[in-house]
């Protein structure tokens, strides 16, 4: 809080207490609110009756909070932060509890039921002093200006802001469903509101930093893998390819001893020294290229020699 926002702050505070107290002992000010609801500006000017009806939109409390709220929060997504949307929460609870309290205190009612010319109508069951409409636009759209990142758009916001505000407040006026002085102090409980938001910045902090908190506790318990159990070991039988010697049989079933591993760990290195033996299918007999035995299968003739030898001289017939 600098000097400024907080000399700002006593002088709003200062102007909300003595519109209270102007409206409690029934001051001039009470007669000026008759005066000008006797004036009934919307049989003075009907043309503009339709539109006012539709822009007074701008002050009520749901429409409004949804709109900028969208806005902040797409601001809050592109800058990781949740402290747009944090300190629009923060600033409309504030709203409804000072100014919901103030209501029901002072139970003011407003002109279309108005019992007594002149009289405040004070304590008599109303909830429109102050003006809700007039400070929740304040509020809602001046927080605009209040996360601002610039000091030119600060300025701009809070021009629109200011214009929008004013003119919902002189809109309730018009239709004739506030007094004047609801919406003198519906400005103030608003202006102090927005002037008010530093002095709740630690807590909006604060939150931020423990929302931060569970989400991360929440995806480090996601990231945890399942622990699994790892069962005996168990003896599987593998075929093993056939030696080749061309003697028929079954084929050798070998037993390797196996174990529950996860899914997620990598397949570790063979030990030194172990063979690694390939998982090959089995062959069936019937398939298998057949091999030619060494040596010959018939049986020897005496009279024949074995070829690549020398043969023996034969006579010659004849002489």
């Amino acid at each position: 809080m600098s000097r400024h926002r907080i000399a700002l702050f006593g002088g709003t505070l200062a102007f909300y207490l003595a519109i209270v107290v102007a409206v409690l002992i029934g001051s001039g000010l009470v007669t000026l609110d008759w005066k000008v609801m006797l004036f009934r500006p919307y049989q003075q000017w009907p043309g503009i009756h339709a539109f006012l009806d539709y822009y007074v939109v701008l002050g009520q409390r749901g429409p409004t909070a949804v709109m900028v709220a969208c806005w902040l929060g797409w601001r809050s997504w592109r800058q990781h932060t949740l402290r747009p949307l944090l300190t629009l929460g923060a600033s409309l609870l504030l709203l409804n509890l000072t100014v919901g309290a103030v209501k029901l205190g002072l139970g003011r009612l407003g002109p279309h039921y108005a019992t007594q010319i002149g009289s405040a109508e004070l304590f008599a069951g109303g909830d429109i002093f102050p003006s809700g409409h007039t400070a929740n636009a304040v509020v809602t759209w001046g927080i605009l200006a209040y996360l601002a990142t610039t000091p030119r758009a600060r300025r701009y916001l809070s021009a629109v802001s200011a214009v929008v505000s004013l003119g919902v407040g002189l809109t309730t006026v018009y239709l004739g469903t506030h007094w004047l002085s609801d919406v003198l102090l519906g400005w103030a409980a608003g202006l102090l509101i927005l002037l008010g938001l530093p002095w709740v910045e630690p807590l909006i902090t604060r939150t931020e930093d423990w929302i931060f908190a569970v989400r991360e506790q929440l995806r480090a318990r996601r990231r945890i893998p399942v622990p699994v159990a790892a069962g005996a070991p168990q003896t599987v039988l593998l075929p093993q390819p056939d030696s080749g010697d061309g003697v028929g049989g079954s084929p050798v079933l070998e037993p390797v001893a196996t174990g529950v591993r996860p899914a997620a760990s990598a397949p570790s290195a063979p030990a030194a020294g172990t063979r690694q033996r390939a998982h090959t299918p089995h062959v069936v007999r019937s398939e298998r290229t057949p091999v030619t035995p060494a040596g010959s299968r018939r049986p020897p003739h005496a009279d024949r020699s074995p070829r690549g030898g020398t043969s023996p001289a034969r006579p010659v017939a004849g002489g």
